[in-house]
């Protein structure tokens, strides 16, 4: 198949690289790219932000399937251009992006389709703001209620903080306060068709920029997957699997179909595990970054099928995705100044050197080529990515493969995937 995908991150080049990885002989297109997917895919100058160019390179250039990967081009409506060509395209039209594009919306979906999740009130003025503080108490959970790049979450004791961060993202339009739930969390992939859901394996990320999750939330610093954890409190993985499947994802799909928004694409659940029970943190609509880093190098099952499944209406063909019983371990390479004001432009030496370790490969998020040497263009540079017949073994593999990388400056946790190595 000749295929684009659309974004230029870590998550992207783990898409590409699982599609590559099938043998199929693939056409593979990215709009914009980066230094690491150049590798593997020929990139294309094409805004993916604007539906009119998306959707006439793919009718020029004969396209078969379009994998859109992060947020934006979903809320700018680049799916439902290329729908109303036939082109099939993975990923959700506007309305239905609103899934993650306004956590009011989601919270309102979820409310009708009797989905568990926390407590939320919507705030437009910092009077609202304070009055729902008051209401839920501390600790104070106020999030950004449109797209912030996954740094529009503060959880704090602190009023005063609270009120502040609340008060950076009002300038700009409402924000939500939510009731605050403990307990471990986890992220959950479902494709879908608009009708049939199929889960992919489940994977933790780590928010927080350092250790022991310390420090400012951030695009996420590593993740793991499996989980092995889970059979703890579920019997087995699967069974944690199906009960989702079944009390949120299936209902949330039909909720959408309902109103006339069918999600057509990736749905990703941030799940709270409660002694409540199962709640939904948020929804997005695409794949999540880091975590597919961790997911797709364990899918034994083809990719392209599974996406163009979804894209064109035949999920109900597909058998459920089968995964590898390894480990995979991610850890984030970061700017110096990261999250708050990352330093680009430095030189990134020893990519080669890392990707040799056994069982390492690295996904480029924010990297170029300039004037032949490889340098690091945002924050999130690099996801290693390592996996092993056990996490003692990935995540020996993904430090000994960040020894061999120079980034002046650059910054990364040490404590990714240890609450599980062998």
């Amino acid at each position: 198949m000749r295929i684009l995908v659309l974004g230029s991150g870590a998550r992207e080049h783990a898409i590409v690289l699982a599609l590559a990885s099938e043998g199929a002989g693939h056409d593979l297109l990215a709009a914009p790219g980066n230094a690491g997917i150049a590798q593997v895919a020929t990139l294309v100058d094409v805004d993916p932000v604007d539906p009119v160019a998306v959707s006439d390179f793919v009718e020029t250039e004969s396209v078969d399937l379009v994998v859109i990967g992060p947020e934006a081009p979903l809320v700018a409506g680049v799916a439902d251009a290329l729908r109303s060509r036939g082109v099939p395209v993975f990923g959700p039209g506007r309305a239905a992006a609103q899934l993650e594009g306004s956590k009011a919306f989601a919270k309102r979906i979820m409310d009708a389709a009797k989905v568990p999740t926390g407590r939320a009130m919507r705030a437009q003025t910092p009077a609202e703001v304070e009055a729902a503080l008051d209401e839920l108490g501390a600790p104070f959970v106020v999030k950004a209620d449109g797209l912030a790049a996954g740094k529009g979450v503060l959880v704090t004791e602190d009023r005063s903080a609270a009120l502040a961060h609340a008060a950076t993202y009002l300038e700009g339009g409402a924000v939500l306060v939510e009731e605050f739930l403990s307990g471990p969390e986890v992220s959950l992939f479902f494709l879908s068709d608009g009708d049939t859901v199929l889960p992919l394996s489940p994977a933790q990320d780590y928010k927080r920029a350092y250790d022991g999750d310390a420090g400012p939330n951030t695009g996420g610093m590593g993740a793991y997957s499996p989980l092995p954890w889970l059979a703890e409190r579920f019997g087995s993985e699967r069974e944690f699997v199906d009960l989702v499947t079944r009390d949120i994802a299936e209902p949330v799909i039909r909720r959408l179909d309902a109103e006339g928004t069918p999600f057509i694409g990736l749905l990703y659940a941030g799940l709270i595990l409660t002694e409540q029970g199962v709640k939904v943190i948020e929804f997005n609509a695409r794949f999540g970054d880091p975590e597919t880093q961790v997911v797709l190098p364990r899918l034994r099952t083809p990719l392209s099928g599974l996406l163009m499944a979804a894209a064109s209406g035949h999920l109900d063909h597909e058998p459920r995705p089968d995964f590898a019983g390894d480990a995979a371990v991610t850890v984030v390479l970061a700017s110096e100044g990261y999250p708050q004001a990352p330093v680009t432009g430095r030189v990134i030496d020893g990519a080669d050197a890392a990707a040799s370790v056994p069982g390492v490969h690295l996904a480029h998020a924010a990297t170029a080529v300039r004037g032949g040497a490889l340098v690091a263009t945002g924050g999130r540079v690099l996801s290693v990515v390592a996996t092993g017949e056990g996490f003692g073994e990935a995540r020996e593999r993904a430090y000994e493969a960040l020894g061999r990388i120079h980034l002046e400056g650059s910054h990364h946790r040490t404590d990714i995937a240890a609450r599980v190595a062998d």
